[in-house]
C-alpha cells in the first residue's frame, strides 16, 4: 500500500487574529492567539485524513515547541522517523490573519532546518510511495543537497511531488534543474507559477512549466476561489472551486496539496482529484488554524451538498 513520505519542515504556528496588521512601530490588539502544530504538519495532516498512510521524515527538536509538534503528529497517527534533536527545539511561525482572511507569517527556523545523509539512509523507501519536496527545504543548506542527493537514488517510480512555495526565487537554480527531471507533480499558487516562468497570464505559465518537466508530471497550479488549473497529457483545464464565505485561508493550499496527493495515490483521475482538493481547500478556508483540511467523508458529502445545490439552480 502507497504512503507518503514528507521531507518537509514541521514547525510551531502561534497563530493570532486581527483586524489588520499594525504600521512598522506601531501595535495592534489581536482577538485571538493560540500554539498550533503547522508547516509541512497541515499537508501531512490532510493526506493522512483522507486515507494515504503518512511518515514524517524531518527533524523536530527538545522542548516545548518540539513536544507540541510530537503530539499532533501522534494524534493524527502520523509516524515520525527521525529521533529527537538534543540540541534545538522545533521552530516557530507567528502567523497573523487579518479580518480579510490574508495572512501574513514571521518565521524562525529550528532543528527541522537540518537532514543528514545519515538521518536519510535509515528511510526504508518501497517503489509506489509518495514523496513530497518542499521549496522550503531547499533553502537550508544543512539539508538541500543531502535531500537530492538521497532523492536522485531512488527507483523512478517513487512518485515525487514539489510544493516550490511563496520563495520560489531564492532556491538556487542548480537545486530547482536537479529536482525537476524527477516530479511527478508539481502544485503551487497562482503567483508562485508566474514568477517562477516570468509569465504574465496563467495560460503561459502552463505551457512553459509542463516544457520543463518530464511529459509525465502532472501540473497543478491554484487559483483561489476560482479552483485550479491542471495540466497533463489531456492539456490544460480549469477545476472550478467552490463558493464559500472564508474566513481564514491559513493552510488552504496545503490541504489542497494533501488531499490531492492522497485521491492521486487511490486512483482518482487527475480532474477528479483537483476537485478533491478544491473542496478540501474550499472547506479549509471557513474553519480558523492552519491544519484545518477535512476528511474524505465530509469532502464527499460537501461535493454532493455542492452538486445538489448547482441541480437545483439550474
Amino acid at each position: 500500500m502507497s504512503r507518503l513520505l514528507h521531507t518537509g519542515q514541521v514547525i510551531i504556528d502561534l497563530v493570532m487574529a486581527l483586524e489588520t496588521l499594525p504600521r512598522s512601530g506601531g501595535d495592534e490588539l489581536a482577538k485571538s492567539a493560540s500554539f498550533h502544530a503547522a508547516g509541512g504538519f497541515n499537508t501531512m495532516a490532510a493526506a493522512q485524513r483522507n486515507g494515504l498512510n503518512t511518515l514524517y521524515l524531518g527533524r523536530h527538536g527538545r522542548g516545548q515547541f518540539g513536544d507540541i509538534a510530537r503530539l499532533a503528529l501522534q494524534a493524527e497517527g502520523i509516524k515520525v522517523i527521525q529521533p529527537i534533536d538534543p540540541d534545538k527545539d522545533t521552530g516557530l511561525c507567528v502567523a497573523l490573519t487579518e479580518a480579510n482572511a490574508e495572512r501574513t507569517f514571521i518565521s524562525c527556523i529550528g532543528a527541522e532546518g537540518v537532514l543528514s545523509n545519515e538521518d536519510l539512509a535509515t528511510v526504508h523507501v518501497e517503489p509506489d510511495d509518495y514523496l513530497y519536496i518542499s521549496g522550503y527545504s531547499l533553502l537550508h543548506p544543512g539539508k538541500a543537497k543531502s535531500l537530492l542527493s538521497w532523492l536522485t537514488g531512488l527507483a523512478r517510480s517513487v512518485h515525487v511531488t514539489f510544493d516550490p512555495g511563496p520563495l520560489l526565487q531564492d532556491i538556487d537554480p542548480a537545486l530547482i534543474s536537479t529536482l525537476l527531471p524527477r516530479l511527478h507533480l508539481w502544485t503551487s499558487n497562482r503567483s508562485e507559477a508566474l514568477g517562477f516562468t516570468a509569465s504574465t497570464t496563467i495560460a503561459d505559465a502552463l505551457l512553459t512549466l509542463k516544457s520543463r518537466l518530464p511529459d509525465n508530471c502532472l501540473v497543478v497550479v491554484r487559483d483561489g476561489p476560482q479552483g485550479c488549473w491542471i495540466n497533463n497529457a489531456q492539456g490544460p483545464q480549469l477545476i472550478a472551486g467552490f463558493n464559500v464565505d472564508a474566513i481564514d485561508s491559513n493552510g488552504a493550499g496545503d490541504a489542497h496539496t494533501g488531499v490531492m496527493i492522497a485521491a492521486l495515490s487511490t486512483g482518482h483521475t487527475a480532474p477528479d482529484a483537483a476537485q478533491r482538493a478544491n473542496a478540501a481547500a474550499a472547506i479549509a478556508v471557513t474553519r480558523w488554524g492552519p491544519a484545518t483540511a477535512p476528511n474524505a467523508s465530509e469532502i464527499d458529502c460537501f461535493i454532493q451538498s455542492a452538486c445538489s445545490a448547482a441541480h437545483k439552480q439550474d
